[in-house]
């Protein structure tokens, strides 16, 4: 019998499946910085904020730079290698638009990092709701953009050898040897 309280997370051998489950991570801790403002407002920055503040940095800081990097250095580029006709236009179109949003959110976190690491240490308890709105509007509309066309298109194109040779980049990336 499994433990149904905790999710596994998927294999480097199932590289668009990771890519994936670091989105549901992602809208774990889009959850948590809605969660932390009317907290914030009725507690302040109590021992639930500071640590609430902490997951989100922690995630955003050591995790989100490395999810990126998954999709510019490697994930996008062999896609760029592999589609043809409709899936080469498709890639055109969106290919840009990802790398945009990437540098956008990058932008919009160093404001809420800013925020979040004075909560986190106690000595201030706002969190700009505009800032975190835009940041997880803006990460939402992106990751739909990733699973919705990227992801089904690496899984269509992609033969095993690619799929090995990314979930293996995506390992070294995290420092994971086997």
């Amino acid at each position: 019998m499994t433990n149904a309280l905790f999710q596994s997370a998927p294999d480097f051998d199932q590289p668009i499946a990771v890519l994936k489950h670091c989105h549901d991570k992602i809208r774990k801790q889009l959850s948590t910085m809605q969660k932390l403002l009317p907290h914030l407002a009725e507690f302040g920055a109590d021992l639930d904020a500071k640590q609430g503040a902490a997951a989100v940095l922690k995630y955003f800081d050591e995790a989100a730079p490395k999810h990126h990097a998954d999709e510019e250095e490697d994930l996008l580029p062999m896609l760029q290698s592999t589609a043809a006709g409709d899936d080469m236009q498709t890639l055109d179109r969106l290919l840009p638009e990802i790398l945009q949003e990437h540098q956008q959110m990058d932008v919009l976190w160093k404001k809420i990092a800013t925020q979040l690491r004075q909560i986190a240490a106690g000595s201030a308890a706002t969190l700009s709701a505009d800032d975190v709105q835009q940041f997880s509007t803006l990460y939402g509309a992106h990751m739909e953009k990733e699973e919705g066309h990227i992801a089904p298109m690496a899984k269509r194109l992609f033969s095993e050898e690619q799929m090995s040779l990314l979930g293996c980049a995506m390992k070294q990336r995290r420092g994971i040897t086997d």
